[in-house]
């Protein structure tokens, strides 16, 4: 079966803890860096998973396939917002992190079993400008973008 797959990998001046912590549980954090969503699990294996937009909207959901904190989270994906990307199916989004010297390697792996998602597209515009606002936000206390320049 064809797939279509989204990787992204950045470095950060953080621990894995503290990531970790950014990307699941401090929900004001995730909103500075995530353009005012958030994320609700109780981030173990079995657990459902949302992220949730400004407005309390359901954007996506679904849930957490693995969870072994600080290091390694799986979410089986399904988007709700937008009928076309809705319409594809389940994805898999697979976030690792793994110390390198002073920093962090934050490695995300967004998959759709099908050639030529849409979603997958979607979320390979989104994924650099989030990930780049929690990079932002961690190693200065500021975000590099605002709400204006992510699309919704």
């Amino acid at each position: 079966m064809t797939s279509s797959t989204f990787v992204y990998v950045t470095y950060i001046r953080s621990t894995p803890e503290r990531i970790w912590l950014a990307l699941t549980e401090d929900r004001e954090f995730m909103r500075q860096y995530w353009f005012g969503m958030h994320c609700k699990s109780e981030w173990v294996a079995g657990s459902q998973w949302e992220m949730v937009s400004a407005d309390g909207t359901v954007c996506d959901r679904g849930e957490i396939l693995e969870s072994e904190p600080p290091r390694r989270l799986v979410i089986r994906w399904f988007h709700q917002h937008n009928a076309q990307l809705a319409a594809e199916g389940e994805a898999r989004c697979t976030l690792e992190l793994e110390p390198s010297g002073s920093a962090v390697k934050l490695s995300i792996t967004h998959t759709m079993q099908r050639e030529g998602s849409k979603l997958i597209t979607a979320v390979s515009s989104g994924w650099p400008k989030i990930l780049s606002n929690l990079k932002s936000l961690l190693e200065s206390g500021e975000v590099a973008l605002r709400s204006k320049d992510f699309p919704t």
